[in-house]
């Protein structure tokens, strides 16, 4: 299993709009083979900073979804939205193994 972390910088005032691009994005990856495991939005402290968090069973399964971005007109939907708000200022993608409760 892989699992991306990616790393976003926001715009505070586009909150609402940043949750609507987020929930599109749960379903598509959760439809294309992933888990989605949230997004998490600032509560205190610093209010331009959230995480996505999101699991394939490998990256050559992560890869494979990768190849709908820019054309499966779902994916392009999903985009426009961070990009005709602008509630995404930058962001930093990671790939991790998660180490779970209960795996050896």
């Amino acid at each position: 299993m892989i699992t991306c972390v990616v790393e976003y910088v926001i715009d505070p005032a586009q909150i609402e709009s940043f949750e609507r691009f987020g929930r599109r994005w749960m379903d598509l990856v959760d439809r294309h083979g992933g888990t989605h495991h949230g997004y998490f939005l600032p509560a205190e402290g610093a209010s331009d900073r959230a995480l996505a968090l999101f699991s394939f069973p490998s990256l050559a399964a992560y890869e494979e979804y990768r190849t709908l971005f820019g054309r499966d007109p779902e994916f392009v939907e999903a985009d426009r939205i961070r990009d005709e708000s602008g509630c995404v200022l930058r962001y930093e993608r990671t790939f991790m193994r998660p180490m779970l409760p209960g795996a050896s």
